[in-house]
């Protein structure tokens, strides 16, 4: 039994001799390859890029390292940062498919748009132009490169597009009728009510389960009458007061406000009426969106969202997504302003009412629905709705 023990012991430190020396020689070759790619960039390869540009390129280069998998994505955006002139990317992947995805897919202000397999290396000039790489569907290969940057003299840039602001809405006139037809009488309890709300000034957030008693009628026939009772729901002035009795938030007359209420909101009338020039007076407003979640799908955080980022309560009420799994995506994560950390995250759940309430350091986007989505069943595509609405005391 002694001798087994020993010969098991061999075996293993023989193994891990040899694979210690695999990791040396890959961190060996991979880092000889660096240095002289590096110094290639660095050289005269820098010295004849400015002069095909007709630009005097600075000595330094950025240069990363980037390792796509299956489902990974880079979503679209910009590179636009002060000094960037010209990128580079070196792809080191094996034999590459347009089945794989993967690709580097380019748009221009004017709606042209490029797509780049790996078949080589990609220079591009900085130019007022959007990009992304698009989702790896291959789940046997790697997507590995190299990419950076030259630097040189600030290209002019004309004015950034301005988003239009949202247009927000007062409640409509409809009394308890629509919520005594739509909502699980469960919600309309007092006693409940008030459990709800202490729940949510503890965690400022609740997920409402079951909460329409003829959700099957969404599932089955997502018809335009349908969407326009939901609709007219969630904007009705009974709704107001009913998600005031779920939050104690002022978005009905009926609704006392406490001191601390008080106290913020005199002092955010105060800056705004400021900025305006004259006094403000608030009343609770809304806007809301119907929104289809299928592959490909997703929302992104840019500079205006945080620009004109306010408190607000947000809602989310989705339908047709019983199935559907984390994996997938599609669900809502919220963030602090400039920092990684996510501070909250929504799952679609069928029918779950849920309420955010976020102040002005907080942002929120739909992480992006991928292909696994789809791969449970093909011949179907996955999808699901959701109501998506933001309301303002």
């Amino acid at each position: 039994m002694f001798s087994n023990v020993m010969a098991d012991c061999r075996v293993f430190v023989v193994s891990e001799f040899y694979y210690c020396v695999e990791c040396f020689f890959f961190f060996f070759f991979f880092f000889f390859f660096f240095f002289f790619f590096r110094a290639a960039l660095f050289g005269r390869f820098r010295s004849w890029l400015g002069d095909v540009l007709g630009v005097e390129l600075e000595p330094t280069v950025d240069i990363s390292c980037a390792k796509y998998e299956h489902t990974d994505v880079l979503l679209c955006h910009d590179d636009e940062l002060e000094g960037r002139r010209a990128a580079f990317i070196l792809y080191l992947v094996p034999p590459w498919q347009s089945s794989d995805g993967g690709s580097l897919d380019l748009y221009s202000t004017d709606s042209r748009y490029l797509s780049y397999l790996f078949t080589r290396s990609v220079f591009g000039f900085v130019t007022l132009s959007t990009g992304l790489v698009s989702e790896v569907l291959s789940q046997d290969k790697c997507r590995l490169s190299l990419s950076g940057w030259f630097h040189g003299p600030s290209l002019e840039r004309p004015p950034r597009f301005k988003e239009p602001s949202i247009l927000k809405h007062p409640h409509l006139p409809r009394d308890e009728t629509v919520l005594l037809e739509w909502v699980n009488p469960l919600y309309l309890d007092i006693s409940y009510q008030e459990q709800i709300q202490n729940e949510f000034e503890d965690n400022s957030e609740i997920q409402l389960k079951d909460f329409l008693k003829v959700a099957a009628l969404w599932v089955t026939s997502a018809s335009s009458a349908c969407v326009s009772v939901c609709w007219e729901l969630l904007r009705s002035e009974a709704f107001f007061l009913l998600l005031s009795n779920f939050t104690g938030l002022r978005l009905h007359y009926l609704c006392p406000a406490d001191e601390e209420d008080e106290d913020r909101d005199t002092k955010d009338d105060k800056e705004e009426g400021e900025v305006a020039g004259t006094s403000a007076e608030s009343s609770p407003v809304c806007c809301g969106e119907v929104r289809r979640w299928s592959h490909g799908g997703y929302t992104l955080l840019h500079d205006a969202e945080a620009a004109q980022a306010e408190y607000a309560l947000d809602l989310i009420l989705p339908f047709g997504c019983a199935d559907w799994e984390a994996e997938f995506g599609g669900f809502t994560c919220y963030v602090a302003n400039e920092e990684d950390e996510e501070l909250l995250t929504v799952y679609p759940e069928d029918n779950s009412l849920a309420l955010v309430y976020r102040d002005k350091e907080t942002l929120k986007f739909v992480k992006h629905v991928n292909h696994k989505s789809s791969q449970v069943d093909s011949s179907t595509c996955r999808e699901f709705y959701d109501f998506s609405f933001v309301y303002y005391e």
